[in-house]
């Protein structure tokens, strides 16, 4: 805690865009209470100086490699609170992609070309696979409401809680056309809720980056499917972008991960 009683917050990226963070200066330059309610100690998008004395952490993007594991330690042992930040952090996010290619040495291979032994790398997981995580912030990138909310929360003492309803939800609250029965594919039925469906509203189907509601409906998500006229694997090709991490709650498991 900063001598003028204000908590110390510290923000971390491993394997992500950092497209999170960028959402995170965007909500500070029109919320500036919230940066006089806390002491910004470390922040590489924002800031030149590096504090080590925090005690809320927010942590952007997944962990591929093993020697990131102690340092994802390093800050669960110095921060009182750790928040996942964003898909990566949350659920793995398109990192996870590689997951379930082949083989990590043909990834490698691809993305390195004949220097790929130089660089680390195993199956990409997320945050709290390696150390608690006491909250998060779902999607691709953050909203900066639910960013907003949750900071005010945790300065309060509360919990913060993420939506487990899916997105059909918000659809049907804003009269959306379903996008199953326009012909497209969509995981609004099994995906958590909280962008305010903010893809279907623009006609396209949600892509799962707030990951899956804990106790999604299969047979439902069955029937929705045989009622637009499509194939589980059609689905699955949509379930990998975001969520190859885990296997999917419907129909089949996505493939083994990859090996390493």
């Amino acid at each position: 805690m900063a001598e003028n009683g204000r908590p110390k917050v510290a923000f971390f990226d491993f394997a992500c865009c950092e497209g999170c963070q960028l959402t995170v200066v965007d909500s500070l330059q029109t919320h500036l209470e919230l940066v006089e309610a806390v002491e910004i100690v470390q922040f590489r998008e924002a800031m030149t100086e590096k504090g080590e004395d925090y005690q809320i952490a927010f942590i952007e993007g997944s962990c591929t490699r093993e020697q990131d594991e102690a340092r994802l330690r390093e800050i669960r042992e110095q921060a009182d609170i750790v928040v996942a930040l964003g898909a990566c952090a949350h659920i793995a996010g398109v990192n996870a992609i590689k997951n379930v290619q082949p083989s990590l040495q043909d990834v490698r291979e691809y993305v390195y070309g004949d220097k790929w032994e130089q660089y680390d790398s195993y199956a990409a997981r997320p945050i709290s696979a390696v150390i608690e995580v006491d909250a998060v912030i779902p999607g691709c990138p953050i909203d900066r409401f639910e960013f907003l909310d949750v900071v005010k929360k945790l300065l309060l003492g509360k919990k913060p809680s993420v939506p487990d309803y899916p997105v059909c939800v918000e659809c049907k609250l804003k009269e959306n056309v379903c996008i199953l029965e326009t012909g497209g594919t969509c995981l609004g039925p099994i995906t958590r809720a909280g962008c305010d469906a903010i893809y279907p509203t623009y006609g396209v189907g949600c892509l799962g980056c707030r990951g899956l509601i804990s106790n999604p409906n299969e047979n439902a998500m069955m029937d929705v499917l045989e009622e637009a006229g499509l194939t589980v694997e059609q689905l699955m090709s949509k379930m990998t972008m975001f969520n190859a991490y885990e296997p999917a709650h419907i129909g089949e498991a996505v493939a083994s991960p990859a090996e390493e």
